[in-house]
């Protein structure tokens, strides 16, 4: 296997377990809320399990800071091998938890120790996996190559979805509820060792052994970001708003919805999900291809525009509660997000210098994750559950979309002021 090779593997397999966790708890959502909670009121527990998903994105921060430390101080490799591994053991974990019935209390404490732990390691991976993988990428791809992190995230959440599908269909619903669901999150475990393995056997990025002969590599990169690249964060974190608030509403919040509050049958919901997810993965390289070969910040400010136009529509077609216009109104969805989240990698990477790359991109995507995107499902839930409308929903996309819009015509102008790095 080439060099370029397992890079890819390492990267998407990284990412993928990542979002192949997150597929696991929005599928088994209700079965965790009912398992580590008391019995009561359904709405709460729901609530209750979202927000321990969204304590998980409170950790994300620091696990960006400590690994962004390690990855722009002694190399981008050693610090995504301790990533992975620490994704790895937590997702084992969740599948070998004791119930409420079983340990009480403990269930949802040790539950909320488990996301913290995922949400520092997380911190370390997504950012830090998209750097190195984009540092390895020639000018005329750059795109095509960073929006790999991007699909290894929709086959992560693919192949979660499939495998929980796969075992709920062939297995009893009494033992399934039991046991089954656990052993996907348990398989996790070893899907992370193989990534482990393959990282073991990387080179280091060729920008940060150039940055490192040339006397360049931060000391201090924490201090260094927040002194110098506070600016360049700040950008970041809008750009990812309308990557990781309409992401989260699609892919962690949707199907809960169209099964609690739109009324549609769990096998319904499912193979939505599943189109919607096959057609992401279709539209993203399609939407990379065209950043590489056009101008990319043309491409994201006529995409955002798309996103204030159909996010009211998105909710109104979902409200009539048919299948067809709920099919209809998240494909349409789904293929705005392709198009924005596509380019996302690279243009986030590029704002940052080489020597405090891993931190700065880390902290951007992390604090939009932890502060926008993890909360979305708790947020708009309770949102709903508080105004018996359904639009808040498109109300917070127009939210993000309107900020990455004005993120995107600032990364325009300093691109022509030659002022973006790797171009």
């Amino acid at each position: 296997m080439s060099q370029m090779k397992k890079v890819v593997a390492s990267t998407m397999l990284g990412n993928g377990l990542e979002w192949y966790d997150y597929a696991l708890y929005g599928t088994f959502t209700a079965l965790i809320s009912k398992h580590f909670f008391p019995a009561g009121d359904e709405n709460v527990a729901l609530i209750a399990t979202f927000g321990i998903f969204a304590i998980g994105f409170l950790m994300r921060p620091l696990g960006a800071m400590l690994f962004g430390y390690i990855g722009d101080k002694y190399g981008r490799k050693n610090a995504l091998s301790l990533s992975i591994l620490m994704m790895a053991i937590p997702t084992a974990c969740i599948g070998l938890l004791p119930t409420y019935t079983m340990i009480g209390i403990w269930a949802p404490i040790l539950l909320t120790v488990i996301r913290l732990v995922q949400g520092v390691a997380i911190g370390g991976e997504f950012g830090g996996s998209i750097v190195y993988l984009v540092e390895h990428a020639k000018p005329t791809n750059k795109n095509r190559v960073g929006s790999l992190s991007m699909l290894s995230m929709l086959m992560g959440l693919f192949f979660g979805t499939m495998i929980s599908a796969l075992l709920a269909e062939v297995m009893s619903p009494e033992d399934f509820d039991t046991y089954g669901w656990r052993i996907p999150f348990v398989l996790g475990f070893f899907i992370g060792l193989v990534g482990l393995y393959i990282r073991t056997k990387l080179q280091e990025s060729p920008v940060f052994l150039e940055a490192q002969e040339a006397g360049h590599v931060s000391e201090s990169p924490i201090s260094e970001t927040l002194k110098n690249n506070y600016k360049e964060v700040f950008l970041g974190i809008g750009l990812y708003m309308a990557v990781t608030i309409p992401f989260y509403i699609q892919t962690v919040f949707m199907p809960s919805f169209m099964v609690k509050f739109m009324h549609f049958s769990s096998a319904d919901s499912l193979e939505i999900y599943l189109i919607v997810l096959g057609v992401m993965m279709v539209i993203a390289p399609i939407s990379a291809t065209l950043c590489d070969t056009h101008n990319r910040e043309r491409l994201m400010k006529i995409v955002s525009v798309c996103y204030l136009l159909f996010a009211l529509p998105y909710v109104y077609l979902l409200d009539y509660q048919t299948f067809t216009f709920a099919l209809i109104s998240q494909i349409v969805f789904a293929m705005i997000v392709s198009f924005y989240i596509a380019p996302i990698p690279t243009l986030v990477t590029e704002i940052f210098p080489a020597r405090t790359r891993y931190t700065g991109m880390s902290l951007a995507c992390n604090l939009a994750a932890a502060i926008f995107g993890g909360t979305s499902p708790m947020l708009v839930t309770t949102l709903i559950t508080k105004t018996d409308s359904h639009y808040p929903i498109g109300i917070y996309v127009m939210f993000a979309a309107a900020i990455s819009l004005f993120c995107v015509f600032e990364v325009k102008r300093r691109r022509d002021q030659q002022r973006l790095f790797l171009i």
